[in-house]
């Protein structure tokens, strides 16, 4: 059997390989150090090029299953990838605790009122009465109840708050005080003090936070995304933050990334901007690795693949 690996995770994975596989790497253009025809498994690295996805399936039609270390999968499904009957699986589970923690980051940035506190110490001001806000007993709105926001909702309830999820096909969760369906959160958002974003990017969720949505959150609400920069019409956030509809925003995703210098995001006073970093720790690429061996085996035996990606419903 031949695999064709990312150069970036190579050698993490070739001295755990089983003798009688054979690889070969691709960089992230798409150029190969060896022969990849014949190849029946493709692990693609990070932030894949459409090019280089197409590159890599003109030169190994023989390809019967392809791997992703992300989550999303919306850069993959291109109509070329489509006209393939390749088994998808994606990294689902592996980002879950660092974007976790790091939503918990957001929150209490806000809640604590970070900025302002920088601000004192760099003006050395000494301020005798800040108040700042507790989590216990505050709403938190989780759009999408996947592996990620399950991680959240553990991590929240240990600050007493009150959980809310939403997903595709409702049912009862640990950590969550209520899941509802997949429109139903838009009746929630009244109520809700944080609405993350954490939900995958499908034709059905592309604008799914828009200026109607923004509308109906609170003032005081805070929103975050940590999943894609397209899910969130940005013209309707700048907005919903400038003209005061919400609190605040902390965002680690854009649809254009880099964010370009110009953007009005990095200076709004009411804006934590991150460089799309949520998910990276040093025991990602470990977690990747396992993930990966381990529907390897499963491949090569006959069983079924773990986080096989339904490319209809895009996740």
């Amino acid at each position: 059997m031949k695999l064709i690996l990312p150069v970036e995770l190579a050698p993490n994975i070739e001295p755990l390989l089983p003798a009688n596989i054979t690889f070969v790497r691709v960089d992230s253009e798409g150029n190969f150090d060896g022969d990849p025809s014949g190849a029946e498994v493709y692990l693609n690295g990070f932030k894949l090029k459409n090019t280089t996805l197409h590159k890599v399936l003109a030169a190994a039609p023989t390809i019967r299953w392809q791997h992703t270390p992300s989550s999303g999968v919306n850069h993959i499904l291109t109509p070329t990838f489509l006209e393939h009957n390749i088994v998808l699986t994606n990294g689902s589970g592996v980002h879950a605790i660092p974007i976790a923690e790091f939503v918990l980051n957001f929150i209490l940035y806000h809640a604590k009122k970070v900025r302002k506190l920088e601000d004192l110490q760099a003006n050395h001001h000494w301020f005798n009465w800040l108040e700042l806000e507790e989590l216990y007993d505050k709403t938190l709105l989780i759009i999408g109840a996947g592996n990620i926001g399950q991680e959240i909702a553990v991590r929240a309830k240990a600050f007493g708050m009150r959980i809310w999820g939403s997903r595709r096909h409702p049912q009862p969760l640990p950590n969550f005080h209520r899941i509802v369906g997949v429109d139903e959160w838009k009746t929630l958002l009244g109520e809700a003090d944080y609405v993350v974003v954490a939900t995958p990017l499908t034709p059905e969720t592309k604008g799914l936070i828009n200026a109607d949505t923004l509308r109906l959150m609170r003032p005081s609400a805070y929103l975050i995304n940590i999943a894609r920069g397209a899910i969130v019409d940005e013209h309707a956030l700048l907005t919903a933050l400038r003209e005061g509809w919400i609190a605040g925003a902390g965002l680690d995703t854009f649809e254009t990334e880099p964010l370009p210098s110009d953007s009005p995001f990095w200076s709004l006073p009411n804006v934590f901007v991150t460089p799309h970093c949520s998910a990276l720790s040093p025991q990602l690429r470990q977690r990747i690795v396992a993930l990966f061996l381990d529907n390897l085996t499963r491949y090569r035996h006959g069983r079924p693949l773990r986080n096989v990606v339904d490319k209809n419903a895009g996740y």
